[in-house]
């Protein structure tokens, strides 16, 4: 077996952590990921390098939280069928501010926005023209009409698929998430500095025991003052986890055990949104979840998340836990439905300070 292959236990052992649990800033983060693994340090440098080099995993970076410094959206586009890919090519290709971009298909086709098949996220400056990026976006890819979902409440946002390999549908959290607001946190100009240069993938010479000392460097930074700034971004909700991103939606990785995706979307009444969000994002299989505001054109839906498993089966049967816990909370469900992954591309979030 490979040393980059996803099935070597050595290799999900360290990414059941190195995915989504290093919440945070570290300023040797390999000696934080092997002590959380009980691995030697050395050992996941060599792997990490090693998943790398082979395409198990894409990146290796500090993430940003998609909502710190920028209005962040999720968009569904109505695109004729049979401009489907050319539109999910063109945004992929020509517009940096486009991160997720998926294709999905509607288990209901009665739902009123089965005919809403391209869904992406949207990132832009505070004060940019948002609805004036949308329309030009959507002359460029021939969406007659589309539907901006901002963020209403947070409840979940991690990934683990490999951690979520197996899991029972119904598994909780210990306890229900509580929901958040995006952040708009007021930075100075060495933290959009620091911002700016911790936000791109690590390359594979900076996969060391230290990776920022020359990150720092070229700010002119000393490290220890460049990790201590990393810190205040974390208080101020402006900088997220330490993650590998695994390579999940290619048949590269036969064994991340969370090769189909939905995202599930639920219409209850108005009032128990923040109820609903809490319930749904307890439940482990949810990588997302979220309080939008569909509107009329997609049914009224406000709770909106993704959900992976290995098959279909494994997606009806977490969602039928899910819809089962609503009916028992009492919380009134008006309508829900779920629309399958066809295809995705999920690009990495970039904040320019400038």
């Amino acid at each position: 077996m490979r040393q980059g292959d996803l099935a070597d236990p050595i290799n999900r052992r360290i990414l059941h952590v190195a995915e989504d649990q290093m919440v945070g800033f570290y300023e040797r983060p390999f000696e934080a990921l092997a002590a959380l693994c009980g691995l030697p340090e050395a050992l996941v440098l060599e792997r990490v390098r090693a998943m790398l080099a082979e395409g198990t995993i894409l990146r290796v970076r500090q993430v940003l939280p998609s909502t710190t410094l920028t209005r962040s959206c999720l968009i569904a586009w109505r695109v004729p069928e049979a401009g489907l890919d050319a539109a999910f090519d063109w945004l992929a290709q020509h517009d940096p501010a486009t991160g997720h971009i998926v294709i999905r298909r509607a288990h209901d086709p009665a739902f009123p926005g089965a005919a809403y098949r391209l869904w992406t996220t949207l990132r832009l400056p505070a004060g940019a023209d948002f609805e004036g990026h949308c329309r030009a976006l959507a002359a460029q890819i021939h969406a007659p009409e589309y539907v901006c979902m901002p963020v209403v409440g947070m409840f979940t946002l991690s990934v683990g698929h490999v951690r979520r390999a197996g899991l029972a549908p119904g598994t909780l959290l210990p306890e229900p998430p509580k929901m958040q607001r995006p952040p708009c946190p007021e930075l100075s100009a060495q933290e959009l500095a620091v911002l700016a240069a911790l936000q791109d993938s690590l390359r594979p010479e900076e996969l060391q025991p230290e990776p920022w000392v020359a990150r720092a460097q070229t700010l002119g930074m000393a490290p220890a003052e460049f990790c201590r700034v990393a810190q205040a971004l974390v208080e101020k909700r402006a900088l997220g986890r330490f993650a590998a991103v695994l390579n999940h939606t290619l048949p590269a990785n036969p064994h991340s055990g969370t090769g189909k995706s939905a995202l599930f979307v639920w219409a209850v009444e108005p009032g128990y949104e923040e109820a609903a969000g809490a319930l749904c994002g307890r439940h482990v299989c949810m990588t997302h979840c979220y309080w939008r505001s569909g509107g009329e054109p997609l049914g009224g839906v406000q709770v909106m998340g993704v959900a992976h498993a290995p098959t279909t089966e494994g997606l009806l049967a977490h969602k039928e836990a899910i819809d089962s816990a609503l009916r028992r909370s009492g919380i009134p469900l008006r309508y829900t439905t779920h629309l399958y992954t066809e295809r995705a591309l999920v690009k990495p979030s970039r904040v320019e300070p400038r």
